[in-house]
């Protein structure tokens, strides 16, 4: 995302949230004198930022059902091939073929790698709205699956990429052994971020995700050896 980008995400939070003017102005690219502090949680390797010249990490909590703005505002719902049997089920559709055609799109988009370097991303998408377009991909739009009390009427079987939020993670050779690596995305629509002098606040959250992401790194990966998507460095 563009500073100016995150910058509007920012504005549309404050209107519902105090946000903290040191990580204001972190998410602004306005403090750079970060370093990246990895911890190895299970079988993840998180990122986590430490601001230098505060000596405090950020650190994140949910604050769901209070907010529910990764719902409100998504880009984009790319589906493992595991999603599109359970979330085709669930929708009743008697094959795949068929929840494919009528509920998703394929599409591909550029995404900044962990080292810089621009990866291609082909994947079948979830439509956010019964009418997307390829036009509407990458932009904001409230999930079509979010109802009134700011649940996921799909939930437990929602897509995987859905319980990330706020993390985007990667695939990392060592070795010969794929490893597993996380940090945060800093859109400027989450305000379950906060500064802290050590990492033990965050330690269930630490535990519970290591899990999640380990599990969806691997089943996206899946997904891509069995046809489904696509990844390509730049």
């Amino acid at each position: 995302m563009s500073q100016n980008e995150i910058a509007e995400s920012l504005n549309l939070l404050e209107q519902d949230w105090d946000i903290d003017p040191t990580l204001k102005r972190f998410m602004l690219g306005k403090i750079t004198d970060v370093s990246d502090r990895p911890i190895k949680v299970s079988d993840v390797i998180f990122h986590v930022p430490y601001l230098n010249s505060q000596k405090r990490y950020i650190l994140w909590k949910c604050y769901w059902p209070d907010c529910h703005n990764c719902c409100n505002r998504q880009g984009r719902l790319p589906l493992t091939s595991d999603d599109l049997l359970t979330i085709g089920a669930g929708l009743k559709y008697k094959t795949t073929s068929d929840f494919v055609k009528n509920e998703t799109l394929v599409v591909t988009y550029q995404e900044p790698g962990p080292s810089g370097q621009m990866t291609t991303m082909t994947s079948i998408n979830l439509k956010r709205k019964a009418d997307e377009t390829s036009a509407d991909d990458g932009t904001h739009i409230p999930c079509r699956f979010l109802d009134e009390e700011g649940g996921c009427s799909m939930h437990p079987d929602r897509p995987g990429v859905c319980y990330l939020y706020p993390f985007s993670s990667w695939l990392e050779n060592e070795k010969g052994r794929a490893r597993v690596h996380a940090t945060y995305q800093f859109t400027g629509d989450c305000p379950g971020f906060y500064l802290a002098e050590n990492l033990s606040p965050m330690k269930d959250e630490l535990e519970e995700y290591s899990k999640i992401i380990y599990d969806y790194n691997m089943a996206s990966n899946r997904t891509n050896r069995e046809g489904f998507g696509l990844t390509s460095l730049g």
